[in-house]
């Protein structure tokens, strides 16, 4: 099993097994990166990779994972930004029970009248 110099942020240089790493692709934007958890500290770490290091460390054994940005990127925005005001807003109702038991009793209402096929 090849061994793997790479860089933590806490602890500097550490040495990991091709199973420590995984390699990480876009595969909307083609960028790619390489994660890994340091041995020492438990740190969650990622650092971006330009294709000739992925190719090295696929060439070592390393896993790929292919992920995609959401669909949401995608859409449409229209109205108003949401602002601080909004925001804090929000979270006094979510620490409010009651305001959250109404708001979850009208979403079950929604969708009990729009059917099985609406939804």
């Amino acid at each position: 099993m090849a061994m793997i110099r790479a860089s933590c942020p806490t602890c500097g240089d550490v040495e990991l097994t091709t199973r420590d790493v995984r390699v990480l692709l876009c595969s909307s934007t083609y960028e790619s990166s390489y994660a890994f958890q340091c041995p020492s500290c438990r740190v969650a770490v990622a650092k971006p990779a330009e294709p000739r290091v992925v190719d090295v460390l696929l060439a070592s054994g390393i896993a790929l994972t292919v992920w995609h940005m959401p669909a949401e990127l995608d859409e449409v925005r229209s109205g108003p930004a949401v602002s601080y005001d909004d925001l804090l807003e929000f979270h006094f109702l979510l620490r409010d029970a009651a305001t959250l038991d109404d708001l979850f009793a009208r979403s079950a209402r929604s969708l009990e009248s729009a059917g099985p096929h609406d939804s």
